[in-house]
């Protein structure tokens, strides 16, 4: 018996379990239930039919509780990185002979926003950025002087730099990539209007290339250009990859690098507000512990070893850490 693999796919099967029960469209959540039937008879099969006693790993737990919290979506990376089935019904619009009716499109993920990673993992980015950028100001800064007040008001106007510029980068790259995408849609709102026989001759070749029969496509796409609205949004998922319900709000994407940015930042310049004694050995501590488990929380995403993302999290933390005291020490000698 392969234990790992029997082990993987369990947990595979306790997650698809969770996913039928938090996703609100009831087609998926048919889906996962009857994808968890087939990992689990397949991990029974790894076995020879008698399994041992089984506990879903923590990392399983975790990601399933995540999952509850944030959703489906939000946790499709992390998800996948544990070979989660049936992921790919997010990707667009779902036909089939037997069911000729795309799904609801309100309830469809776009292509652009899932190939990102989602807005958690971003979140997590964004504080590693403000605590490892910051702790390095910090240090550097102590290096050259010894002044807590210095330090502190260093430290202050670098997380603000820092999670301002955040926020005004994410601002107006969230922003511009909204009117191209706007401006595509517009396009594609254009073809309907003009072009209606041509827009559904070409919905009909995607879905017969997924598998429909060209007949059947035809129909479904004949019928949906009936429906402008609708068929806009079929075809800006099917043929742009975008949800024209959610393209993104610049002002979240800022409000929300700001705040991730700020948070992480703020963990290294805490113990020099609360003047504590030896604040830069504590300041260090903090983020020595605060980069193992950002580490950690990354492997949710990538599939690795929690323990030896920590662990590499902290090397380059105490690299970039070290380098940045050593230069400011240096200056501090120079300027004295």
């Amino acid at each position: 018996m392969d234990s790992n693999n029997w082990r993987d796919e369990r947990n595979g099967a306790f997650l698809l379990r969770r996913l039928s029960r938090v996703e609100g469209d009831k087609a998926k959540a048919e889906l996962f239930a009857k994808l968890a039937e087939e990992s689990e008879a397949q991990a029974k099969l790894m076995v020879g039919g008698t399994e041992p006693a089984f506990s879903p790993s923590l990392r399983a737990r975790i990601v399933a509780g995540l999952t509850g919290w944030f959703g489906v979506k939000a946790m499709r990376p992390a998800l996948a990185a544990m070979k989660v089935r049936g992921l790919s019904v997010y990707n667009g619009a779902i036909v089939s002979a037997a069911h000729p009716t795309p799904a609801e499109p309100s309830k469809l993920e776009s292509h652009h926003r899932s190939a990102g990673g989602g807005s958690l993992r971003a979140a997590v980015f964004g504080v590693n950025d403000g605590l490892v950028s910051n702790t390095c100001l910090i240090l550097g800064v102590a290096g050259a002087a010894e002044s807590t007040g210095f330090i502190l008001t260093s430290g202050i106007a670098g997380l603000l730099a820092g999670a301002f510029a955040m926020a005004a980068g994410e601002f107006i790259s969230v922003r511009s990539q909204r009117e191209m995408f706007e401006h595509q849609i517009s396009l594609e709102r254009s073809e309907i209007e003009n072009h209606p026989e041509a827009e559904a001759e070409e919905l009909a070749l995607i879905y017969a290339a997924r598998g429909v029969p060209l007949d059947d496509a035809r129909k479904i796409s004949t019928a949906l250009v009936k429906n402008k609205e609708e068929a806009l949004n079929t075809l800006a998922r099917e043929e742009l990859g975008l949800n024209p319900e959610d393209l993104g709000s610049p002002l979240g994407a800022a409000f929300w690098s700001f705040v991730s940015f700020a948070f992480g930042a703020v963990l290294p310049l805490a113990p020099f507000a609360l003047h504590l004694a030896n604040a830069l050995y504590v300041a260090v501590a903090v983020a020595g512990v605060a980069l193992f488990v950002i580490g950690g929380a990354l492997s949710l995403f990538s599939g690795r070893n929690a323990i030896m993302g920590g662990l590499r999290m902290v090397l380059i933390g105490a690299i970039a850490a070290a380098a940045t005291y050593s230069i400011g020490k240096l200056f501090g000698v120079g300027v004295a």
